[in-house]
């Protein structure tokens, strides 16, 4: 699993805001960088600075994902025709521990990558354990029989605490979600402002 440098609660106030949206996330009592002088800390970020918070962002959203995966992701969508920063975001939302999390089969990225590894999801029928592997359209995703009594699937599905976006199709009788078309970054739904094309600046310096 990544190593996680940072408390996950601290990431939402060092990044300037609610990640993931959560009501009890830190960045709602305390909108400021933590540490001691993060309260009065100004001035203007250069471009670089904005570039990297913009690249921070994106990565940590989807679970704090390795530099050196984060930085290959990106290649790969660079070589695929259309639109850089398009295809990118596309290849994010196709990876399975975001495809799980989407489908609210857990509260968070982080538990997602989790519920991989431990092999409580199928692929087109078949165990994948590889959080990262991409699915393409068409691609079923379903919670193995044997799990469908855990604690942690079962709260979440109940909760439903996100909205599922249109490029996935939902069937909660049988623990399943289907990618049905590619992901856009206009359908992903964030809960904070996120800005891809500068991650592709960054990238590109």
């Amino acid at each position: 699993m990544t190593k996680r440098f940072t408390a996950k609660k601290k990431l939402s106030r060092k990044l300037g805001g609610s990640l993931w949206g959560q009501a009890n996330d830190s960045f709602a009592k305390r909108n400021y960088r933590p540490g001691q002088h993060g309260a009065t800390s100004k001035g203007r970020s250069s471009d670089y600075g904005v570039q990297l918070r913009a690249k921070q962002r994106m990565k940590f959203y989807y679970g704090n994902i390795s530099e050196k995966q984060f930085y290959n992701t990106f290649k790969l969508a660079s070589r695929m025709k259309g639109d850089a920063s398009e295809n990118f975001i596309g290849t994010l939302e196709s990876r399975l521990d975001a495809v799980v999390y989407r489908a609210n089969f857990v509260p968070t990225v982080f538990s997602a990558r989790q519920f991989v590894n431990h092999k409580h999801v199928l692929v087109n029928g078949k165990v994948v354990n590889i959080p990262s592997y991409r699915l393409k359209v068409g691609d079923i995703v379903q919670v193995r029989e044997k799990s469908r009594k855990l604690n942690i699937l079962i709260d979440s599905l109940q909760k439903m605490e996100r909205d599922v976006p249109s490029y996935l199709q939902l069937d909660k009788e049988n623990f399943s979600i289907k990618l049905i078309e590619k992901p856009t970054f206009a359908e992903v739904p964030y809960a904070i402002e996120m800005e891809p094309h500068l991650i592709t600046e960054f990238y590109s310096r």
